[in-house]
C-alpha cells in the first residue's frame, strides 16, 4: 500500500500493530542480515531481467576507489582498482526490483543482501581490517569478532550470489577481473543451494575476502510487529574494475544501475516502490559526487540501529522511524495501549 510516494506499506500492519499495542503478539528476534549499496562512476541503465524498451545501457569496467569507509587499518594502494571522477549527478548505484510474487516487500526495488548462513562464521582467508576492529565498527560486544566475520562475510557472499560481483582475491591487494564462465556459475549456483559455504568457496579457488573493500553505512531493524525480522548492516561498495553486475537473483525481475537522486525522485512519484531503509540510504548518498567520496563518508557514519515505534496518540496509531521523519504514518481509529 502507498500513498502520495513509493513507501512499501502492506495493509496488514495497522492489526498487528494493534495486536502489538495490546500485548498480544510477540516480536519475534531478529536474524542478522547484511546488504550492499554497490557503486560505480560511469553509465547509468536497466542492467537486464526485463528492463523497459530498448537495450541496456551499455556498461563499461567500472572505477572503483579503494574503499577508505572500511574502518581502521585498510590497505591502500590496491592493484585492480583505480580512482575515478563521478558522472553527472554522482555515482550510480546497483538496484534489484524484487518480484511481485515475494511474499515480503513483493515489487519494491532494494539492494543484493541477504541473511547472515551462520558457515560466514567459518574461517576465511583475511584481508583488511582485524575482525575486532570489525566488531567495534559493527557495534558489537567485544567478543563478538567472529559475529562480525560473519555479518562482513554475508555482505560479500550475498553480493556475489545476486548480482556476481566478488569483492576478493588472489592477495590481500588485488580483486577477482572476471567472475563469468560456467565454473563460476556453478560455484555461485552451489552457493545458493547452501551446497557450499563462502569459506569452501574461498579456498577452493585461493582467494582471500577484502574486507577493507567496505564501508559500512547504516543499521536498521525491522519493527518489532513484522514476522519476517532482520537486523540487517547496510554497506557500500565499489564496483571491482573489470566485473560487471547481472541479475543472478531468483528473487528480480529487473536490476539497473540509477543515480540515488533519480531513484530518489521516482520513489517521490510514486513510481519506485522502496522501503524505508532503501530510500533513506538513497537520500543520504546523494550528496556525494563520486564513489570515492561515498566511500569516504562511510567511517564517520552514525550506526546506531534504526527501529520503528508504534504508538497511541489522539485515537490514531503513529507509526515512525526515529531520525526520520518522512515515514512517520497516522493510522485511524486505533484503539488499545502504546508499544515502542
Amino acid at each position: 500500500m502507498s500513498t502520495t510516494n513509493g513507501q512499501w506499506y502492506p495493509p496488514e500492519w495497522p492489526e498487528r500493530i494493534r495486536l502489538l499495542s495490546a500485548g498480544e503478539l510477540t516480536p519475534v528476534t531478529p536474524r542478522r542480515a547484511a546488504t550492499v549499496l554497490l557503486l560505480r562512476d560511469g553509465p547509468v541503465g536497466w542492467d537486464g531481467g526485463g528492463g523497459r524498451g530498448g537495450e541496456p545501457a551499455p556498461e563499461t569496467p567500472a572505477a572503483a576507489p579503494e574503499a577508505t569507509g572500511a574502518p581502521e587499518g585498510a590497505e591502500a594502494p590496491v592493484e585492480g582498482v583505480r580512482d575515478g571522477a563521478g558522472g553527472p549527478g554522482g555515482p550510480a548505484v546497483y538496484m534489484l526490483r524484487r518480484r511481485a510474487s515475494m511474499a515480503f516487500a513483493g515489487g519494491a526495488y532494494a539492494y543484493p543482501g541477504g541473511s547472515v548462513d551462520p558457515r560466514d562464521e567459518r574461517m576465511v582467508t583475511w584481508a583488511g581490517p582485524s575482525r575486532a576492529q570489525w566488531a567495534r565498527r559493527l557495534g558489537l560486544d567485544p567478543g563478538e569478532a567472529t559475529q562480525a566475520q560473519a555479518i562482513v562475510c554475508a555482505a560479500v557472499r550475498e553480493t556475489f550470489e545476486e548480482a556476481g560481483v566478488l569483492l576478493a582475491g588472489p592477495t590481500p591487494h588485488t580483486v577477482v577481473a572476471d567472475t563469468t564462465g560456467d565454473d563460476w556459475e556453478a560455484d555461485r549456483a552451489a552457493l545458493v543451494a547452501r551446497d557450499l559455504s563462502f569459506a569452501e568457496f574461498l579456498d577452493r579457488r585461493g582467494l582471500v575476502l577484502r574486507s577493507d573493500l567496505l564501508g559500512c553505512w547504516a543499521r536498521w531493524i525491522t519493527p518489532e510487529f513484522e514476522p519476517r525480522r532482520y537486523d540487517t548492516w547496510f554497506f557500500v561498495a565499489a564496483l571491482p574494475r573489470g566485473q560487471r553486475t547481472r541479475n543472478a537473483s531468483t528473487e528480480a525481475d529487473r536490476t539497473v544501475w540509477i543515480r540515488p537522486g533519480d531513484a530518489a525522485d521516482g520513489y517521490d512519484r510514486g513510481e519506485l516502490l522502496m522501503l524505508p531503509p532503501t530510500i533513506a540510504t538513497l537520500r543520504q548518498l546523494r550528496a556525494h559526487g563520486s564513489v570515492a567520496e561515498a566511500l569516504a563518508a562511510a567511517a564517520d557514519r552514525d550506526l546506531t540501529p534504526v527501529l520503528a515505534q508504534a504508538r497511541v496518540e489522539n485515537g490514531e496509531l503513529v507509526l515512525s522511524w526515529p531520525g526520520h521523519d518522512e515515514f512517520t504514518k497516522h493510522i485511524p481509529g486505533a484503539t488499545g495501549g502504546s508499544s515502542t
